[in-house]
């Protein structure tokens, strides 16, 4: 937007003052300059007085009209007065009357290059003196603020450096009102003003006052009988103006969406059986204040029809016309449904194209009955040739090769056309992600009446992710997290990552690799490469301490091989290295011998036992179906795998574990989806341990769960946990256990066996917040994870005191020595005889407890919003646990944001 300085407004007012012309608020003919009439320089005789008539006498004959000896032009500044001659009619030799002179004015006027023309006349010698319109200095838009000088500037028609005409400012006005009305803003104006300058030269600025946006107060529908206004408002997209549509954009008033409207209230009469249902009037009325607009429509229903005989007469030679009809949903008696009529009429050209005919012609005949309010319906299929692929044509793709693409279509050239196969090429090719989400293969005539070319138009987006995730726990504080990913690298379909996390709780980073055709060949091959840690706190003596740390760094190798289009096997092999630790200063005492060993008093017996280095050698395989229309963004289809993992193919770990999971999607009228996802596991040790009270299963291997999985808990905020109560001193002096969870140590221990499920909704929003990429949902998850083993567990109601002692069993004494210095030794006196302070460790009385192993559901139910911001896709979550038992850890927030390249 051009702004005018405080220097600028004043001389804009200066100019006022000395002469600006302000072109607001003139009549349309007022701006039109009037045509001047020729001014002759010589003058005819005054009339003679009037006297009595003595006799009639014969009346004097005309002058003869003198002839143009010459033609020039005066007062020209930027063009010459040759061109400007050639713009009129009257030429040397012609004679001169005042009727040509009229018509050099409207010949000149009507160029629209001067703002005043006179034209005179001496003896023949004719004289045209004109006034040039101004040159536009520059444009000028002020108090524009919904709609930016870059939507406005495009439509106004003058510009800079062209010859001011007052008609092209009101067609500017006209064009910029117009901008507005299709935003709904009807109160807006717009007053434009002209600012003199030096050099015949002005500045034009147009002054806007946008005015609020015009909403809908009110829609009234008059002559429905059948059904409430209530019910066929909600057929609109047109909304009335209320509080809970604050976002909503169908509030506004816009004349091609009540138009639309008027074809929803048909398309719902007619589902419903009134075929001779029509609008009679849409009326819309703007208020006496311009801000609000009253709809009125006026309907007639009409009478209510039902099916009669319903049949199919086909000439295709594959198609038997008894058995088509037979399989039509609609039957003879029920009430008429054009919708019906119009998804059978698909229905049959999708069958016929799965037969190979892909220009067949279905059209229905309607035999309307008004007596007995019948209405019959006959499928003529006319005969057509079978298709089959001529040619397949990639074009757009600027990155991506095209084999990526051609490698998706499950049609080659030359094969017999299969309509379902050109929908299942149009879904895989979506499911990429590389391309525009309403991505359709289109089908056009080949060079011969039986012969189809295929054209995959695709638009590129951005197939690299830098994603950043951020959220917020009450035992960790902040959790960040960061990803890198190229779904697409070099234009292969190759995915490439990499991603890293960082909190109080887990550290974790990670390399990964996919080819999805090794070789050109449908197999999938993929590597990892990772490193996890994580960390378990607490706080002692109030200080933030690590209980114990399990790091795993491994790698992973991938095949997978299509057994059908939607099932395919993938096989995979795990090297990973588990290392459990405790922190030696907080939680190892040395034994008799003087060797630093866990103390089960300091850590508890469960960890103790569980500390140490391992490795796990496993085997996995999986078979996956996968049919959803979109892996990115799915809508409909299934997904579901099982998979099988043995660990003990050398390694130090054994195990058999089971793993299912199994999704299904539903597209929902008005734009709803829901989904339902469900995933279960289950792990048995090959391998005993033979300990007492120790879990066969170690620790790194057993399920969690959590966030992500379940929102509204923590990370491994579910299952089985060991959780130690220090005890306090309350006001009477009494020990009691401590409530401050800070105080607790608490440690998840995972489990065998877990179950979770997860339904969502999906609600579709306004074409506004659809276009912004704002998808909100409610969501209700579910799960569980038991069947560990209980774990010892430890007490004490008074503190214990663990003596210190050195490697050999020898107790360690602090001595004071006489220079200030403090130094250990075995000695209990000094040189002097005095007695030195026996090191040790004492332990506060605690107590700990055992919670969460049980097969009982955990539930949460929440709200959430993806939303594709400018910054990159954003998500956020809000749950409301309903269920839980004693020992879970909530979590009610969380949110996650990244950007694409």
């Amino acid at each position: 937007m051009v702004h005018s300085t405080r220097a600028a407004r004043v001389s804009l007012t200066a100019a006022a003052l000395l002469g600006t012309t302000i072109l607001a608020g003139i009549p349309s003919a007022a701006l039109a300059q009037p045509a001047r009439s020729a001014i002759p320089l010589q003058q005819a005789p005054a009339a003679a007085p009037a006297v009595a008539p003595a006799a009639e006498v014969a009346p004097a004959p005309a002058p003869a009209p003198e002839i143009i000896r010459s033609i020039t032009v005066q007062g020209a500044q930027r063009l010459e007065p040759d061109t400007i001659l050639t713009y009129i009619k009257m030429r040397v030799g012609q004679p001169y009357t005042q009727a040509a002179a009229d018509e050099v004015l409207k010949d000149l006027f009507a160029t629209e290059l001067f703002s005043d023309v006179q034209v005179r006349n001496d003896a023949g010698n004719v004289l045209i003196t004109v006034k040039e319109n101004p040159v536009i200095n520059r444009i000028v838009l002020e108090g524009n603020k919904h709609i930016k000088d870059d939507k406005i500037l495009p439509e106004i028609k003058l510009a800079p450096r062209q010859i001011f005409t007052r008609s092209k400012v009101r067609a500017d006005v006209a064009r910029i009102i117009e901008l507005y009305k299709r935003q709904g803003r009807f109160a807006a104006s717009v007053e434009p003003k002209m600012v003199q300058l030096e050099q015949n030269r002005v500045d034009i600025v147009f002054e806007v006052n946008e005015g609020p946006k015009s909403k809908v107060r009110q829609i009234n529908i008059i002559g429905n009988q059948h059904f409430s206004a209530g019910t066929l408002r909600g057929q609109m997209v047109t909304k009335q103006a209320r509080t809970f549509r604050l976002f909503s954009s169908g509030t506004s008033y816009d004349p091609d969406r009540m138009a639309f409207d008027q074809q929803k209230l048909r398309q719902f009469y007619l589902t419903q059986g009134y075929a001779d249902f029509r609008v009679v009037s849409a009326v819309a009325e703007l208020t006496p204040d311009k801000r609000d607009f009253i709809l009125t429509y006026v309907v007639e229903e009409g009478k209510r029809y039902k099916f009669g005989d319903v049949k199919v007469n086909s000439q295709l030679r594959d198609f038997d016309s008894e058995q088509l009809a037979k399989a039509l949903p609609m039957k003879k008696g029920d009430w008429y449904n054009a919708k019906l009529v119009e998804d059978t009429i698909d229905k049959l050209n999708q069958t016929a194209g799965t037969y190979g005919y892909a220009f067949a012609d279905v059209r229905p005949n309607y035999d309307r009955d008004p007596e007995h309010l019948t209405m019959g319906i006959t499928f003529n299929i006319d005969e057509a040739p079978r298709v089959y692929v001529e040619r397949i044509d990639v074009n757009g793709n600027t990155l991506t090769q095209d084999k990526v693409v051609r490698r998706e279509f499950r049609l080659a050239e030359g094969d017999a056309f299969n309509a379902l196969q050109v929908k299942r090429s149009t879904n895989r090719i979506k499911s990429l992600g590389y391309f525009q989400e309403k991505f359709e293969v289109e089908q056009k005539p080949g060079s011969a009446a039986d012969r189809i070319v295929l054209e995959a138009n695709v638009e590129e987006k951005p197939t690299g992710e830098l994603q950043l995730s951020a959220g917020y726990s009450s035992i960790e504080s902040f959790i960040f997290q960061a990803s890198v990913q190229q779904r697409n690298f070099r234009g292969r379909g190759q995915i490439l990552g990499t991603s890293v996390s960082y909190s109080k709780y887990a550290k974790s980073a990670e390399v990964s690799f996919t080819e999805p055709y090794l070789f050109d060949r449908n197999i999938s091959a993929g590597l990892s490469i990772y490193r996890r840690d994580y960390n378990s706190f607490n706080l002692y003596n109030t200080d933030r301490n690590t209980t114990y740390k399990q790091a795993t760094t491994g790698l992973q190798l991938r095949v997978g091989v299509p057994l059908t289009e939607y099932m395919s096997l993938v096989g995979s092999y795990t090297l990973n290295h588990d290392d459990v630790s405790l922190d030696q200063a907080t939680y190892y005492l040395p034994d008799a011998n003087g060797v630093p060993q866990c103390s089960p008093l300091l850590a508890g017996r469960y960890l103790c036992d569980s500390v140490g280095k391992r490795t796990s050698s496993i085997l996995g395989l999986s078979l996956v179906y996968d049919s959803l229309d979109n892996r990115v963004h799915p809508t409909s289809g299934r997904v579901a795998s099982v998979s099988a993992d043995f660990a003990g193919l050398g390694g130090s770990v054994r195990y058999a574990r089971l793993r299912g999971n199994a999704g299904q999607y539903w597209p929902l009228p008005h734009g709803f989806v829901f989904s339902i996802n469900a995933e279960a596991g289950a792990i048995k040790s090959l391998k005993h341990r033979n300990l007492p009270d120790v879990d066969d299963v170690y620790l790194t291997d057993r399920f969690y769960l959590g966030e992500p999985q379940i929102r509204g808990f923590d990370i491994r905020g579910v299952g089985p946990r060991v959780v130690r109560k220090p005890f306090i001193a309350d006001a009477n002096g009494n020990l009691v256990l401590s409530t401050d969870k800070t105080q607790w140590t608490d440690d998840a221990v995972g489990g065998h066996y877990y179950y979770m499920g997860r339904a969502e909704l999906e609600i579709p929003l306004g074409s506004g917040a659809r276009e912004l990429g704002i998808r909100p949902s409610i969501f209700l998850d579910v799960g569980a994870v038991w069947g560990v083993k209980k774990p010892s567990l430890l007490g004490s109601n008074v503190a214990v005191t663990i003596p210190t002692k050195d490697s050999n069993g020898n107790q360690l004494y602090s001595q004071s020595n006489a220079d200030g210095t403090v130094t250990t030794t075995t000695n209990a006196t000094d040189a002097s005889g005095n007695a030195n302070t026996a090191l040790a460790t004492t332990i506060p009385p605690f107590q700990e407890f055992f919670y969460g192993d049980s097969p009982r559901p955990r539930v949460a139910i929440g709200i959430g919003f993806n939303w594709n911001s400018p910054f990159g896709p954003f998500r956020i979550d809000f749950a409301k646990v309903l269920l839980k038992t004693q020992g879970d850890d909530t979590k009610t927030f969380s949110f996650n944001v990244g950007t694409q390249f």
